[in-house]
């Protein structure tokens, strides 16, 4: 059936984040903010892990051999001026208030940040597309079942030290997985080897950009930055 690799990754973000404030109830704030920061390390770690892991390749001597340094530099510049222009950070965080008053979770302060973070970090990624696509055209949704446990376990040490506000992550995984799952057919043809590659590079800086604001406080507005992905996979269209 297309569609379940997302339900089953938004249950994976559910049971997480059920488990992460049973967990999180019973500790102490500075057990929950050393469990933020070393969550922040790892996410850190996963950015810079996927950055390199696309930029560089082995040569035939054995050496290592860098690339899509201009495709990095003048999508960011451009995408970041994109982003900006729309404020996506200021309307992730409205939608984060709207969700907020209908939990009725308005004395949670730090609702608003967990949901903005946590999603940024389920959301990108090459995981989530290529996994949406298989699961749309083929009905294999084993992509989006392996990332269900990962997203279950990232969301579990998230709500533990930010409170629930990350469990609704679920809502725009759920919207951007489906829609990508929907539209599969169309996107397929564009999401060639070197866009997939081009995806992850940006995506993975980005979740480096999120643990950079896990670690040391909001410093980025990474959701003004989305707007690097799509300009990314279009990079690989152009003729140069």
């Amino acid at each position: 059936m297309a569609g379940l690799g997302t339900i089953i990754n938004v249950a994976g973000i559910i049971a997480g984040g059920l488990g992460g404030l049973l967990f999180g109830k019973k500790m102490e704030k500075r057990y929950q903010d050393i469990l933020m920061s070393a969550n922040g390390i790892c996410v850190l770690f996963l950015g810079i892990a996927g950055t390199l892991e696309e930029m560089f390749t082995i040569t035939q001597e054995g050496g290592l051999e860098s690339g899509g340094t201009m495709m990095m530099i003048a999508c960011f510049a451009v995408g970041a001026l994109i982003g900006e222009w729309l404020n996506l950070e200021l309307h992730m965080e409205q939608f984060g208030e709207w969700l907020k008053k209908k939990t009725k979770s308005e004395g949670d302060a730090g609702f608003v940040q967990g949901f903005v973070t946590a999603s940024l970090t389920v959301c990108i990624g090459a995981m989530a597309v290529v996994g949406a696509i298989q699961d749309g055209i083929l009905g294999d949704y084993s992509i989006l079942a392996a990332k269900a446990v990962l997203d279950l376990i990232i969301i579990l040490v998230m709500t533990a030290s930010m409170g629930k506000g990350c469990i609704f992550s679920a809502v725009p995984v759920a919207l951007f997985q489906g829609t990508i799952t929907f539209l599969a057919q169309f996107i397929e043809p564009i999401m060639t080897e070197q866009a997939l590659s081009n995806l992850s590079l940006t995506g993975s800086i980005l979740i480096f950009c999120v643990g950079v604001n896990l670690v040391w406080g909001k410093m980025i507005k990474v959701a003004n930055l989305l707007p690097v992905i799509f300009l990314a996979v279009g990079w690989t269209f152009l003729p140069l």
